[in-house]
């Protein structure tokens, strides 16, 4: 059996991936490729939007734009490698390169957090204070806020990241995931881990539980003032726009709690790795979809480049 060190980069870590699955690689390649395109060109798309159409340069579309790009970024940290061994039968690793993809992971993951947070905010502001939104919400303030959800995000997997590069590594080299992560690296580990496990969980803990009951608080006092319109297209329109916040927001803190909210190893391997790809993979495509298409003005913009170009083409070649 190989060994772990943290002391050199000869040792490597090796990731499982889908060992039950291992005749449908190839396949599980193309599918994972293509919803990987889907969520780069998506948010690039939503990027390139918001950024033309000025109707669209408002706090709420600014922080969708933010939104898109972390996105971009998290998936990139994971997302190439698990292609790359599904293709690779040793699968391996270094060491420090595991503890950066890990790190990231919880960076742009805590970031996205923030940045729902924010965005709860921005709505609370919108749909509850109409009158006074645009002078609390201004540009530079909500500037200021992605600055402080990067900044934060950035620094919040910092004390876990120092404390798992001081562990002693002598056992086993094989983590039973498909990207590499905090708990999964805290385990291979030989000393006595209950300090980490503890630490580990009070920063995850901390996080979600203090970013989901500020959007639960916000999305409550929303309820109670849309329930209050008298106009159907009204109340229509909010909770469009608030459904579509929430949808994401029930998705990645459903997942991302029932995998870093618990002190021990409760849950079959499968079952982590079920979970790991939710918020990895499929939260992540689900972005673009419920931002993109089912953003009345997003969807508007996109329809008319489209349709544009298309009418373009067609002139152009009616011409010659």
């Amino acid at each position: 059996m190989e060994r772990v060190s943290n002391n050199s980069n000869i040792y490597e870590i090796v990731l499982h991936g889908f060992p039950n699955l291992q005749r449908f690689h190839v396949l599980l390649f193309a599918i994972l490729l293509i919803i990987y395109l889907l969520i780069i060109s998506g948010n690039v798309v939503i990027l390139l939007v918001i950024h033309r159409e000025t109707a669209l340069h408002s706090p709420m579309y600014f922080f969708i734009a933010v939104l898109s790009c972390l996105e971009i970024f998290y998936t990139a940290g994971t997302i190439p490698k698990m292609l790359a061994n599904l293709l690779d039968d040793e699968r391996k690793m270094s060491f420090n390169r595991c503890l950066v993809q890990a790190y990231f992971l919880h960076a742009f993951g805590a970031a996205e957090c923030y940045i729902l947070t924010i965005m709860a905010y921005d709505r609370y502001l919108a749909i509850c204070k109409p009158l006074r939104y645009s002078s609390i919400m201004t540009s530079g303030k909500s500037a200021n806020l992605v600055v402080i959800c990067i900044v934060g995000g950035m620094l919040s997997p910092v004390i876990e990241t120092i404390l798992i590069s001081l562990l002693t590594f002598c056992g086993s080299n094989h983590i039973e995931n498909v990207f590499c992560d905090f708990p999964p690296l805290i385990s291979l580990s030989c000393t006595n881990t209950r300090l980490y496990v503890m630490v580990e969980f009070t920063v995850s803990s901390f996080i979600i539980l203090l970013t989901s009951a500020f959007i639960i608080f916000s999305y409550i006092r929303i309820l109670f003032i849309i329930l209050r319109i008298k106009s159907k297209d009204g109340r229509q329109k909010a909770f469009s726009t608030c459904g579509a916040h929430l949808t994401v927001v029930i998705m990645f803190f459903g997942s991302i709690g029932f995998m870093y909210i618990r002190v021990s190893k409760s849950y079959s391997v499968d079952y982590d790795r079920a979970v790991g790809l939710t918020y990895v993979v499929f939260t992540p495509l689900a972005n673009p979809i419920i931002y993109g298409l089912r953003n009345q003005e997003i969807r508007r913009f996109i329809y008319k480049h489209l349709l544009m170009k298309q009418f373009f083409m067609f002139s152009s070649k009616r011409l010659q």
